[in-house]
């Protein structure tokens, strides 16, 4: 009868299983952040008019991760739950069946041929860099309203994955992903059509340390320049959700036809890091064909796709202390009459006591609203 091993080897390492044959192995992880928050209305962008105030602390995130192989390393496979009640929303809503969206990532991949894989399931498609850098290692308290607005999230569909090298070290990574268009978890009919994703991810100087082009802050300092450019282009036919994979879902007509319209994204974005630097910065573009809006056969408004352009630069440097001090500007400019233009001012002060695995971050942004009033807002 076999068993199998179980080893712990340091903290931030995970429970790590293998089968005594090496027929498969499982890494089991846990993370949660404990999120303090307090918020001020800024009256006639004044600061010192600061009123209304209000605060909250809260679990933001609470996840279970698996991954490892079965039977060969060429055959991969991730899942990760969330557990808390902030983090995973539905619940509410048929097209999830009124249950929680526990589910974040389940996925498998295979290394079929030298440098091509096939992946399958849920997981988050190749859009912008600060969507796909994790939670757990971000650089500020939380991403910027330029992934909440532009990016495109969570889906189920398959992808190809390839990567190839020029001369020693000039690397390049293209997938092509086809997925269902309307994000994770949907149980229901899909109302609209699929989507198409395309990314190409070049790295002139080489990969980064421990995966440091979507990891945040300079935790593993470079010894010599690195950086990582991307472009990636989506389309969402006819989607279902006024954000692509997110938002509200844009209502069936009465006679059970759809008028949603063709989503494109576009996203181009790159990571720097050198020594204590680490410079990120993302453009998003979402548009449509026809505007904004979506009207029934009657010509009555029942959705507007949220379409324009955003701006997102993060700077940081890390003192040999593993303390870091960073700054962020992100400016979202929507389509007239979809929302507000928007302006985040963020300064951020972190200590990494074992890298991302254990820290304390927090992280003040002044907030300003083009039609009301602005916000200041301090998390830890």
């Amino acid at each position: 009868m076999l068993s199998a091993q179980v080893k712990a080897p340091k903290f931030g390492k995970g429970l790590q299983i293998t089968a005594q044959d090496s027929s498969f192995t499982m890494k089991i992880g846990f993370r949660f952040q404990t999120l303090f928050q307090s918020d001020w209305s800024v009256s006639d962008d004044d600061l010192g008019s600061l009123k209304d105030r209000s605060s909250r602390t809260f679990i933001r995130r609470s996840r279970l991760k698996f991954n490892g192989f079965a039977l060969t390393p060429k055959l991969k496979y991730k899942a990760e739950l969330s557990l808390s009640n902030r983090d995973n929303g539905g619940g509410n809503s048929n097209k999830f069946s009124n249950a929680a969206n526990i589910i974040l990532d389940a996925s498998v991949e295979w290394n079929f041929y030298n440098n091509l894989s096939l992946w399958a399931g849920q997981d988050k498609m190749p859009g912008n860099r600060e969507r796909v850098i994790s939670s757990g290692n971000l650089q500020f308290v939380d991403r910027s309203r330029l992934n909440s607005r532009f990016t495109l999230d969570r889906d189920v569909g398959v992808m190809l994955k390839y990567y190839h090298t020029f001369g020693d070290q000039f690397l390049v990574k293209e997938i092509v992903a086809w997925s269902s268009g309307e994000g994770k978890n949907i149980t229901a009919v899909n109302v609209g059509g699929s989507s198409v994703t395309m990314k190409i991810e070049a790295f002139p100087f080489g990969k980064f340390r421990s995966k440091g082009a979507y990891t945040g802050s300079a935790i593993k300092r470079e010894k010599e320049p690195k950086l990582a450019i991307a472009f990636a282009y989506d389309i969402n036919k006819s989607a279902g959700r006024e954000r692509g994979r997110g938002g509200s879902f844009i209502p069936v007509n009465t006679d059970g036809t759809f008028s949603g319209q063709d989503l494109t994204n576009m996203h181009i974005d790159l990571m720097f890091k050198y020594e204590g630097i680490s410079l990120m910065a993302e453009y998003a573009n979402t548009s449509t064909t026809d505007g904004p809006y979506v009207f029934n056969p009657e010509g009555e408004e029942i959705g507007t796709y949220y379409t324009g352009t955003g701006v997102n630069v993060a700077l940081g440097y890390m003192f040999k202390s593993n303390v870091e001090i960073a700054g962020r500007w992100t400016d979202i400019k929507p389509e007239e009459g979809v929302a507000s233009d928007e302006t985040q001012y963020t300064l951020g002060l972190s200590k990494f006591i074992v890298g991302h695995k254990l820290k304390v971050q927090s992280d003040i942004m002044y907030r300003s609203i083009a039609t009301s009033d602005d916000d200041l807002i301090y998390r830890m």
